[in-house]
């Protein structure tokens, strides 16, 4: 894209209401720019959470569902965001959750068997959340969406189209749900487990049970996953160690919850 379209296409975005310009993710304080307003990204998050519960059975387990609205509520509260906060658990074997803007969260009642207490979950649920605090949805659709196919379908919010809707369902972070593989970017997915072992301890469970938490997805991923280089995700190790790295900072935010 020449320098003039750019400009062009910025202008456009500013016209529509929608250029937040240059924000600053929480905790990390990494510089982003995000061309989509928070009201948009809740909008979208809204509607594609619809989907979700149209396309999937919900799980009634009462266990299931009593875990993850009690470690869910503690983290949504540690993240101090404005939102209809609703947790639900999919009834399906798959190692997964996501959290959508306008406080939208899915767990797939696979990984509850990984994460296996409180601990284990709120260090997949504030990792879920901390993409959602950083507003790492609006950030992607602004490198890409809004680049690549313009703003013509996010200005009509998620369309009729299935395929619309598939492909905003997995920008937005649901993308297993929606059967595509569009990754948050490794930038981000280590800026998401930062916010979220701070989200975890403020939340008070202990950030030290997130490292036992991925070791267990390093021995259940095994010799089936690729190697970093290849994914948009970090590795497992390499999540471990920038984990481990940042436990000074996150224990001092540290309260047992009563």
């Amino acid at each position: 894209m020449s320098v003039r379209s750019c400009r062009a296409l910025v202008l456009l975005i500013a016209a529509l209401g929608w250029l937040t310009g240059c924000t600053t993710a929480p905790i990390t304080g990494r510089k982003q720019v995000n061309f989509v307003s928070a009201s948009t990204e809740t909008q979208l998050g809204v509607e594609s959470f619809a989907e979700v519960k149209r396309q999937h059975k919900i799980s009634q387990d009462p266990a299931a569902n009593a875990m993850v609205q009690r470690v869910g509520r503690r983290i949504a509260a540690a993240s101090k965001l404005q939102a209809d906060w609703e947790f639900i658990v999919i009834d399906e074997p798959v190692v997964n959750a996501f959290a959508l803007p306008g406080g939208k969260v899915a767990v797939y009642k696979g990984i509850l068997a990984v994460a296996q207490n409180d601990a284990g979950l709120a260090t997949v649920l504030g990792h879920e959340v901390g993409h959602v605090m950083a507003h790492h949805a609006g950030e992607r659709i602004s490198r890409s969406t809004l680049v690549e196919a313009g703003t013509e379908a996010l200005a009509a919010g998620i369309s009729s189209d299935p395929g619309t809707r598939q492909t905003v369902g997995a920008m937005l972070g649901a993308g297993a749900t929606f059967g595509l593989v569009l990754p948050f970017s490794r930038e981000q997915e280590y800026e998401a487990d930062q916010i979220g072992l701070v989200l975890m301890a403020r939340a008070g469970s202990d950030p030290r049970q997130a490292i036992g938490f991925w070791q267990r997805m390093q021995a259940k991923a095994g010799a089936g996953q690729p190697p970093e280089f290849f994914s948009d995700h970090p590795s497992d190790a390499n999540r471990i160690a920038r984990l481990q790295s940042l436990m000074p900072a996150a224990l001092k935010e540290y309260h047992p919850a009563p």
